[in-house]
């Protein structure tokens, strides 16, 4: 159950406001707690409830040994999301989602395994073999690459769950998880539809500050579950892939994203 002090973080870094109430979208009703000034304000015990069940969920993901990818390509996010992620050890995606990142996870792959080989060029010297021209364009090749997808460089294997910063904007990060069934995390703002979401944290998508305490948030649950693994001593998951996926992910809710009527006082 949320408490009174976790709500206060919440409030103190604006995770309660929404958008322009002609912009929102009629199933973040549940919700929103009220309108202000023409902008809908969010009901933070049912943020800080969501971010109870959404850090559960991520721990057991985490525990289990499976990647979570975050995803966050828009300008006041972009920074805060690859550095928590990174103090996590999660894989991210911060500059621009690649088709097929998922669907065409073999492609993906490829191209990490270029960036590789490029690495091994230099290393054992067949770069210096190449023309000035041909040295130009394969560092041009590999800067892009690493722009791109160097995050992404130990994900050997589909990702257990994705975490998604502005679902609106990432919509075809969602439509590729939901193709494949993977389970889909979110901050979600007053104009977004929550429906295509397993795990909806109601909340203020634009502003450093909400991003940076959710972020927070979800990426100590994920330390956490990782330490639990390295105490646990557990093994190597990897031929276990599609069963860990069934254990971890909850149910689909899209009829059921609704959450039960919380009463509370605005703070």
């Amino acid at each position: 159950m949320a408490n009174n002090e976790q709500v206060k973080s919440l409030l103190d870094a604006g995770v309660h406001f929404g958008h322009l109430t002609r912009k929102w979208n009629p199933n973040m009703a549940p919700y929103i707690y009220m309108e202000r000034n023409g902008i809908h304000i969010i009901n933070l015990y049912k943020t800080a409830a969501k971010i109870e069940e959404a850090n559960e969920a991520l721990k057991k993901i985490a525990a289990s040994g499976r990647k979570i990818l975050f995803v966050a390509t828009k300008k006041q996010a972009k920074d805060i999301v690859a550095e928590k992620a990174k103090n996590a050890n999660m894989p991210y995606i911060t500059e621009r989602w690649p088709g097929g990142m998922l669907t065409n996870f073999v492609t993906i792959r490829k191209a990490v395994k270029k960036m590789a080989s490029i690495d091994r060029m230099k290393q054992d010297g067949t770069f210096n073999t190449l023309s000035k021209k041909e040295r130009l364009a394969v560092d041009r090749l590999r800067a892009k690459l690493e722009k791109n997808l160097g995050s992404i460089t130990d994900m050997s294997r589909l990702p257990g769950a994705l975490f998604i910063v502005d679902t609106t904007r990432e919509h075809i990060a969602v439509k590729e998880a939901q193709k494949l069934n993977i389970p889909i995390f979110a901050m979600v703002d007053t104009n977004s539809d929550p429906r295509p979401i397993d795990y909806v944290i109601p909340s203020n998508d634009d502003a450093s500050k909400s991003i940076d305490n959710i972020m927070t948030s979800v990426t100590n649950a994920i330390i956490e579950g990782l330490a639990e693994r390295k105490a646990g001593g557990a093994q190597d998951d990897s031929e276990d892939t599609e069963a860990v996926t069934v254990e971890t992910k909850a149910p689909r809710k899209r009829a059921a994203v609704v959450a039960a009527p919380v009463s509370s006082e605005e703070e």
